[in-house]
């Protein structure tokens, strides 16, 4: 459901702007099974096998760590070295090269939460859909083409082509222009939503930057809940997030979009 009882107008954009992985992808539980060949040398009372999660979140460290020093990285070597580093705080065994390698791949093998293909199919009736990805060129096109199909993606734009990754305000910028360049979607006009799961990655630069935007939650919402790619609770306290709509699931927030276009006819 939306932040207010009354759900603020979602008929007037014209194109919706999306964070994909965590948002549309299952990155979690796809990142969890990757790791696992690490996480099974541990012992059964390691904290990051009684909660994957919690190792999920020390993985995700080392990436971003590298977004910042090296914005231009490959976010295939961005993964392979996360991987590595990860590993090495653990003081376990690597398995082969060739393995090793196959986690730079991994985005593109990740499936889609249960909801997203048919909530992107009933979106696609009512705007250009967007995806504004960290993720590379190659990750996003197998996405694409075998994870989020029969569902259209109307534009993809990456870190790769950016030269930063979010929450860079570039990013967002890049977005901007392209959107309106492409596809005639003017956010100066408040014709763009962006639509993402990370607070920290999207909520709040979105929020900076003067893009409107709707929480998809995917059960978060708690205190220090991984979920959130960050804290909501002190976020909101700081004045960092200005969602307007906050739903679980894309499904449900296509729900919302449908029951709105309906009232309207």
């Amino acid at each position: 459901m939306s932040t207010s009882t009354q759900s603020p107008d979602l008929t007037t954009f014209k194109a919706l702007s999306f964070d994909c992985y965590g948002t549309l992808i299952d990155w979690e539980s796809g990142l969890i099974s990757d790791l696992a060949s690490l996480l099974s040398q541990l012992p059964a009372t390691h904290p990051y096998v009684a909660n994957p999660l919690v190792a999920v979140e020390r993985f995700n460290h080392f990436s971003h760590e590298l977004w910042l020093s090296q914005p231009k990285q490959l976010y295939n070597d961005n993964l392979i070295s996360s991987y590595k580093s990860l590993a090495a705080e653990l003081g376990v065994s690597l398995p082969p090269d060739s393995e090793v390698e196959k986690i730079g791949t991994a985005p593109g093998r990740w499936a889609p939460f249960p909801d997203t293909v048919e909530g992107l199919q009933r979106l696609n009736k009512h705007y250009k859909l967007i995806i504004l990805s960290n993720v590379s060129n190659e990750n996003i096109e197998r996405t694409v083409k075998n994870q989020l199909a029969p569902a259209k993606i109307d534009g993809v734009y990456t870190a790769e082509n950016i030269g930063s990754y979010k929450p860079s305000l570039n990013n967002f910028r890049y977005l901007f222009e392209h959107a309106k360049s492409d596809f005639g979607v003017d956010k100066e006009k408040g014709e763009l939503l962006h639509v993402a799961v990370s607070l920290v990655h999207d909520h709040v630069p979105a929020k900076q930057i003067g893009l409107r935007s709707a929480w998809i939650a995917r059960g978060g919402g708690e205190e220090g809940d991984y979920r959130c790619a960050g804290p909501v609770e002190k976020l909101t306290k700081e004045g960092k997030l200005g969602f307007e709509w906050r739903f679980e699931t894309i499904g449900e927030f296509a729900d919302e979009v449908e029951r709105q276009f309906a009232v309207k006819k």
